[in-house]
């Protein structure tokens, strides 16, 4: 009974968080590994292929292939920052998180995330200079100018994120500790908080408007540029092969906004649903691109496909 006055006493404060599973399926969680330990397999291992072949051969140092490094890159730092707690409640049933892991993981996670939508927004540009300036491509894109754009989103990516887990640590946290997901992200974090929230909420609204809202809108722009620079092209089949260079960008954007989207949808707009589906939506913005990015890339992108299948060639022949 004291315990119980305690806890529901505002005096009461907790020291650590709990991270969840996947509601109603906490019997499964020993069977639900596996699947989730095989997507961060493969998502180490496409991304870490796909960085090291673009690294190692100086024939891919084209502006596609670096911005695509720079996706795989960011695809690589979000699937450790989540995994790291989702296979820790399913192989060790462990749900506790410090608040200095869990400011620690968010940081990281929201980091990789805008730093995955800039890039995004990046190659989208890309593809507007390839199909619209296609004789002056590779002298607008020039490693130096790439490199300045990487560093560009580098800074603005920091300058964003950095003060997210300093407003955090001035919070208190007496009303629950039980997070919504199986990782730490803002908004699930300042819902548990019992102390005034609102420069964290108006800091997170704007960070998400000017990151993720403003690269969907520039992203869709330069998409309407393309189609009309597409449109202008004289023959059909000159269209499809324009068109054909932006089905992997495409995908990328339906993978990484799609879920995000429908995401904030339901949550401001749609029916009262289960906890589960909420959660599932944003398993899926989190952790399926990381493990859909290279394998579509590399079935689309000859080069790299060539490159690839060239280094596993000369592996099996030095075998033999």
């Amino acid at each position: 009974m004291g315990m119980l006055s305690l806890l529901n006493s505002s005096d009461f404060t907790f020291s650590t968080f709990l991270v969840t599973g996947i509601p109603g399926l906490e019997a499964m969680h020993m069977w639900l590994s596996l699947p989730f330990s095989a997507m961060f397999l493969l998502t180490l291992t496409g991304n870490i292929t796909i960085i090291l072949v673009i690294w190692t051969e100086r024939s891919l140092h084209v502006p596609m292939c670096l911005f695509l490094a720079m996706l795989a890159a960011s695809d690589l730092g979000l699937s450790i920052s989540t995994f790291s707690t989702v296979l820790k409640i399913f192989w060790l049933e462990s749900q506790e998180i410090s608040f200095s892991a869990c400011f620690t993981q968010m940081f990281f996670i929201h980091t990789f995330q805008q730093f995955e939508s800039a890039v995004i927004l990046v190659m989208a540009f890309d593809r507007y200079v390839a199909i619209s300036r296609p004789l002056h491509y590779a002298s607008i894109l020039t490693s130096g100018v790439i490199a300045k754009m990487g560093l560009a989103i580098f800074i603005w990516t920091m300058a964003l994120q950095i003060p997210g887990p300093l407003l955090l640590r001035r919070l208190s946290f007496c009303r629950s500790n039980v997070l919504y997901h199986s990782y730490c992200l803002h908004p699930d974090i300042i819902k548990l908080s019992c102390s005034n929230t609102r420069i964290n909420s108006v800091y997170g609204l704007c960070v998400v408007v000017s990151t993720l809202g403003l690269d969907f809108l520039l992203i869709l722009l330069s998409y309407v540029l393309i189609l009309k620079t597409v449109l202008n092209i004289a023959s059909v089949r000159g269209r499809m092969k324009a068109l054909n260079t932006c089905i992997s960008h495409l995908c990328a954007v339906i993978l990484f906004f799609t879920p995000m989207i429908c995401l904030s949808m339901l949550h401001r707009f749609g029916p009262k649903l289960p906890s589960h589906v909420y959660v599932l939506m944003a398993n899926m913005h989190f952790l399926i691109p990381p493990v859909m990015n290279p394998i579509v890339y590399v079935v689309k992108t000859k080069q790299i496909r060539d490159r690839i299948i060239r280094v596993f060639l000369k592996k099996g022949s030095g075998k033999s």
